[in-house]
């Protein structure tokens, strides 16, 4: 693998906070994310990183990601009657709301985990970012680190 890419369509799930509760018949700790959205946001992250690896193992190199995510604008950024889809001066480009991009981030971090690195402490850099776009989702890219990367 020298690089992969893929698109993931959906609202981006974050991970969340953890919860810790006594298994009620063991007796043990057991701990819970928080987010009902997120084992299937992951799953579908997983899924597209495998179809691209396409079989290969997960690299041992360091690697690099970009995580683009986007989320749909809300209906008040458009104009109405003659004007509807058309988008209102002066919109943002970036969302600044929650989800945190870090949790975000995390998120899809572990889901790749064992598919297209054995460990996501191999990932060296990363650049993420959110943004308003046409659908919900993320746009990934994983690459190898090279030495000659900035």
């Amino acid at each position: 693998m020298n690089s992969i890419s893929f698109t993931v369509e959906g609202r981006p799930a974050q991970q969340g906070s953890k919860r810790a509760f006594k298994h009620k018949h063991t007796g043990k700790i057991v701990m819970l994310d928080m987010s009902a959205n997120l084992k299937p946001w992951r799953t579908q992250v997983s899924a597209a990183a495998r179809s691209e690896m396409r079989g290969e193992p997960p690299t041992h190199d360091a690697v690099r990601v970009f995580l683009f995510f986007t989320f749909q604008r809300p209906k008040n950024h458009y104009g109405t009657g003659k004007n509807a889809g058309v988008l209102k001066a002066g919109r943002p480009r970036w969302y600044s709301s929650a989800p945190d991009i870090d949790k975000l981030s995390r998120a899809c971090l572990d889901a790749m985990t064992g598919i297209a690195y054995r460990d996501d402490s191999q990932v060296a850099g990363l650049t993420a970012e959110k943004a308003y776009g046409d659908a919900p989702g993320v746009r990934v890219v994983v690459a190898i680190a090279s030495e000659e990367s900035p």
